[in-house]
């Protein structure tokens, strides 16, 4: 196992993520993670595009590789306790899509 138990990507860059409140998503990750104890062992980082614009805002969880879709602040709040404290994947925000790019928008 690497440095960290969870290493969580969200996509604030590209066409559309930005505009759809990837920042904010971004931040209530970070401080969701901290207030729930887990800074050591989760990191959240910024991402690229992950080539599924018009999907997102985007966050993925590895290494359980779980991709999230369409996340707002209260999806973050869920993806930290559901799926990084208690293990359990938020599936009302999973992401399922074929391999490759899914864009919606170029």
């Amino acid at each position: 196992m690497g440095q960290y138990r969870h290493h969580v990507f969200v996509c604030t860059s590209g066409k559309t993520c930005p505009t759809q409140g990837s920042a904010e998503v971004h931040a209530e990750l970070k401080r969701r993670v901290a207030e729930a104890g887990l800074k050591g062992t989760v990191r959240v980082n910024h991402a690229g595009c992950m080539n599924q614009c018009g999907h997102g805002p985007m966050v993925v969880v590895y290494p359980d590789d779980v991709w999230y879709s369409a996340v707002d602040r209260e999806g973050a709040q869920r993806i930290v306790d559901e799926h990084l404290v208690r293990g359990s994947v938020v599936e009302s925000y999973r992401y399922v899509a074929p391999p490759g790019d899914n864009k919606l928008v170029d």
